[in-house]
C-alpha cells in the first residue's frame, strides 16, 4: 500500500537525521567518559555527565514540537478552506513541484451557463448578444428540448435545479426560452436510457411520443457526429457535413466554450435494452450548444504565485482541446511558447518512453479520461517530480493514491476520492491549492528553524563540557544544569517557534527537492561555529572566574549558556532577515517564551530554596551584566552572519 511504503521527505530527513545524530551522540559521550575518567574525575560523577550530555545532545522536543507545527498548520489550512487527512502531509505540500489540477470547478467557477446556440447556421445567445437573434427559431427550441430530456438534473424542494453544473445550464437555458424540463417529461416519458460514461463521451435517453419513439443523444462533438447520417435543416433532414459541423465546433471551443453535439432518431418500436447500436447510430444532428464555465477570479493569481514559486501547473480536463487551451491561456497557465495539447487517445498510443519525455513540456490534457491521470502522475515522478493531483470522482482515487499530495474536492467530491486522499478542498478552488503550499513551506521553515536552534545549543554545551577538561578546566557544568537546559531551555522556545510567520519571499523561491538534506543551505555549518562560539563564551567566563577568584564560576557558566541560547533563538527567526526589521511583536508566544525562561533562570539563582536543588549560588549585578554581555555576543554574531547572507544573496541576484 502507497499509504505505508512510502514515505514523506519530512520523514526520511528526520530519519537519516536521528540515525546519524545518535552514532555521533554515543562517540562523544564515550569520549568524555574516558578524558575525564583519566583526568582523575569522580567515574559515577562522570557517568552522570556523560549521560546526561546524550539526553541534551539529542533535541528529544523534536517530536513534540514537529507535530504541534504540523497541527497548527493543518489547522491554519482549515481556515484556509484545506482539510489535511493525513498530518505528515501539511509539510509535503512545500516540496510539490508540479500540481496538476482539474478545470472544472477548479480552475473555473462550476456555474456553467450557454452562451450560444448553433442550429442550421443560426446563432442564438440567450441573452441577447448577437443582433436580431433575440428569439430562437423552431430548429433552436428541437435542439433545447434534446437538451432537457437527454438531462439528469431534478428540481429540489426550493424549485431550484440540481445535479451536473452542465445539466442544469442546460434545463436553464431550455425554461429561458419557455421548455419546462418537468412538462416536458410528462409528455416524453422517458423509457429506456445509455447513461455518460468516459469511454463514450455521450449519454442517449428513449422517449415515448405518439407515433413511437424518439431518442436524444448528448456528448461531445467528435463522439456525436460520427454516429450521424443527416443534420436537421429549417427545410427538413439534408446529409451531414461532417467536416463543416467539426469546424464549427473547433471554432467555438477556441472561444474557450464547452461544445454539446445533441443528435436525435425516430424508432416505429422500442429498441431492445442495452442494444446502443440500435440507439446510437443513424441520427440526425440537431445542432451545437456552446456553454461557458468562467475561471475563479484568484485562479490567474494563483497560477502566476506557482510561477515564481518554481511549481508548474498543469490542467487535466475532459473537455475538447481547444477550449481547454483557451482557459489555459486565460489563466497563464500556457503561453505561445508551451501551447502543446495532449488528448486522451493520444496519450493511449503513447509509450511509456515518449510519453517520460512529453510530460516535461505539456501543460494542458484534453479528452482525458480518470484512468489516464495515473499515467501522467507516474510519468512526472519517473521524471523526479513532486506531483500534487486533483480528483472528485470514483475513479480518480488510484491516481490520487499514487500522487505525492492527492488533493480531493469537498464540494462535489466523491468519499471514494476523499479517502484516497491526502488534502480535501472544502471550496473547490486551486488557489487554495497554492496557499496550503505556502503553508507546507513555513512549516518546514520553522522546523528548520527549530532544528537550528535546538542543536546549536546542544552543540555548545558538548563543546563546553568536552573542551574544559582539554584546556584543564573541571567539568563547568552538572547534570541538573545540563537536564534544566535541555528541558526548558530548548523546549519553551521551540514550541512557540510553531507560530513564526511566512519570511519575505516564501513563494519567490523553487520547491525543495524531495532529497535535501535537512541540514542543506549552511544549517550544518551555523550548528558547529555559533555552538562553537557558545562552547567558547562559556570557557572564558569560566577561566576568568576561576583565574579572579569568582566563587560562582559553575553558576556563571549554567547562566551564560542559558541566555546565549535565548539570544540565538531570537536572531534565527529569520535566515536572513535582521530582527529588528522583523520587531519583536511579531512572534508574540516567542517573546513571551523567552522572558518566561529568563524569568525561570533567574529564579534558579536568586530564589534560596532552588539553590541547593540547581547547585546555584545569587550572583552579584556585575557577575549577571557579565553572563548578559556573553549572550549579547552571540546575537550580534548570528545578526552579522544574516547580514553577510544579505549582500551575498544580492551580489548574485
Amino acid at each position: 500500500d502507497r499509504d505505508t511504503d512510502r514515505s514523506t521527505p519530512l520523514q526520511r530527513r528526520l530519519a537519516g537525521f536521528g540515525k546519524r545524530l545518535a552514532l555521533a551522540v554515543i562517540a562523544i559521550c564515550v569520549v568524555i567518559f574516558l578524558v575525564g575518567v583519566l583526568r582523575g574525575e569522580d567515574p559515577v560523577l562522570m557517568i552522570l555527565t556523560a549521560v546526561s550530555l546524550a539526553v541534551a545532545a539529542i533535541p528529544e522536543a523534536l517530536p513534540a514540537v514537529v507535530t504541534v507545527l504540523l497541527a497548527l498548520g493543518a489547522r491554519r489550512m482549515v481556515s484556509l478552506n484545506a482539510l489535511i487527512r493525513r498530518l505528515p502531509s501539511v509539510e509535503t505540500l512545500g516540496s510539490v513541484t508540479f500540481i496538476c489540477s482539474d478545470k472544472t470547478g477548479t480552475l473555473t467557477q462550476n456555474r456553467m451557463h450557454a452562451e450560444l446556440l448553433l442550429a442550421d447556421g443560426q446563432v442564438w445567445e440567450p441573452d441577447g448578444g448577437v443582433p436580431g437573434s433575440e428569439d430562437p427559431t423552431a430548429l433552436h427550441l428541437e435542439l433545447l428540448r434534446a437538451a432537457a430530456l437527454c438531462n439528469d438534473a431534478s428540481r429540489s424542494r426550493d424549485g431550484a435545479w440540481q445535479g451536473d453544473p452542465t445539466e442544469t445550464a442546460l434545463t436553464q437555458v431550455a425554461l429561458q426560452a419557455g421548455l419546462d424540463k418537468t412538462d416536458l417529461e410528462r409528455h416524453f416519458e422517458r423509457v429506456q436510457e445509455l447513461p455518460f460514461d468516459s469511454q463514450r463521451k455521450r449519454m442517449s435517453t428513449l422517449h415515448r411520443v405518439p407515433d413511437g419513439f424518439i431518442a436524444y443523444t448528448k456528448g461531445a462533438p467528435e463522439s456525436v457526429i460520427p454516429l450521424c447520417s443527416l443534420q436537421w435543416r429549417v427545410a427538413g433532414a439534408v446529409p451531414l457535413q461532417h467536416e463543416a459541423v467539426l469546424a464549427a465546433a473547433d471554432a467555438m471551443a477556441a472561444q474557450g466554450l464547452r461544445v454539446l453535439a445533441l443528435a436525435s432518431r425516430a424508432h416505429a418500436t422500442l429498441p431492445v435494452p442495452g442494444e446502443v447500436e440500435s440507439v446510437e447510430s443513424g441520427m440526425s444532428l440537431i445542432g451545437l450548444v456552446g456553454l461557458i464555465d468562467p475561471p475563479r477570479p484568484e485562479a490567474a493569481a494563483a497560477v502566476h504565485d506557482c510561477r515564481t514559486a518554481g511549481i508548474t501547473p498543469v490542467m487535466i480536463t475532459g473537455d475538447h482541446p481547444a477550449t481547454a487551451l483557451a482557459i489555459a491561456r486565460r489563466l497563464g497557465i500556457v503561453t505561445d511558447g508551451y501551447a502543446q495539447v495532449l488528448t486522451g487517445p493520444e496519450l493511449t498510443a503513447m509509450d511509456e518512453s515518449v510519453l517520460h519525455e512529453r510530460v516535461a513540456t505539456v501543460r494542458v490534457y484534453a479528452r482525458v479520461d480518470p484512468a489516464q491521470k495515473i499515467r501522467i502522475v507516474e510519468a512526472l515522478q519517473a521524471r523526479g517530480e513532486f506531483v500534487a493531483m486533483t480528483g472528485d470522482g470514483v475513479n480518480d482515487a488510484p491516481a490520487l493514491r499514487q500522487a505525492d499530495i492527492g488533493v480531493a474536492m469537498g464540494r462535489g467530491g466523491t468519499d471514494v476520492a476523499r479517502e484516497a486522499s491526502s488534502l480535501v478542498l472544502l471550496d473547490d478552488n486551486f488557489a487554495t491549492i497554492v496557499a496550503a503550499v505556502r503553508e507546507g513551506r513555513r512549516i518546514y521553515d520553522n522546523i528548520r528553524k527549530f532544528v537550528r536552534y535546538a542543536m546549536t545549543g546542544n552543540s555548545g554545551e558538548i563543546w563546553t563540557i568536552f573542551l574544559a577538561p582539554l584546556l584543564g578546566l573541571p567539568i563547568p557544568l552538572l547534570p541538573i544544569h545540563i537536564l534544566w537546559v535541555n528541558l526548558v531551555t530548548d523546549g519553551l522556545p521551540g514550541l512557540a517557534l510553531a507560530a513564526e510567520p511566512a519570511e519575505r519571499g516564501i513563494m519567490q523561491r523553487p520547491p525543495r527537492p524531495p532529497q535535501e538534506s535537512l541540514f542543506a543551505h549552511g544549517l550544518w555549518q551555523h550548528i558547529l561555529w555559533v555552538g562553537l562560539l557558545i562552547g567558547g563564551l562559556c570557557l572564558l567566563v569560566q577561566a576568568w572566574a576561576l583565574s579572579t577568584g569568582h566563587a560562582h564560576w559553575q553558576t556563571m557558566v549554567f547562566t551564560v549558556l542559558t541566555l546565549s541560547q535565548m539570544a540565538h533563538v531570537l536572531a534565527i527567526r529569520s535566515e536572513t532577515e535582521s530582527l529588528f526589521r522583523l520587531g519583536l511583536g511579531s512572534n508574540r508566544p516567542l517573546l513571551g517564551a523567552v522572558l518566561l525562561t529568563f524569568v525561570l533562570q533567574l529564579a534558579t539563582i536568586y530564589v534560596p530554596v532552588l539553590n541547593p536543588i540547581f547547585k546555584t549560588e545569587p550572583l552579584s549585578l556585575a557577575e549577571l551584566s557579565l553572563c548578559l554581555g556573553a549572550a549579547a555576543v552571540v546575537f550580534i554574531a548570528v545578526e552579522i552572519e544574516k547580514l553577510w547572507l544579505r549582500r551575498k544573496r544580492q551580489s548574485l541576484a
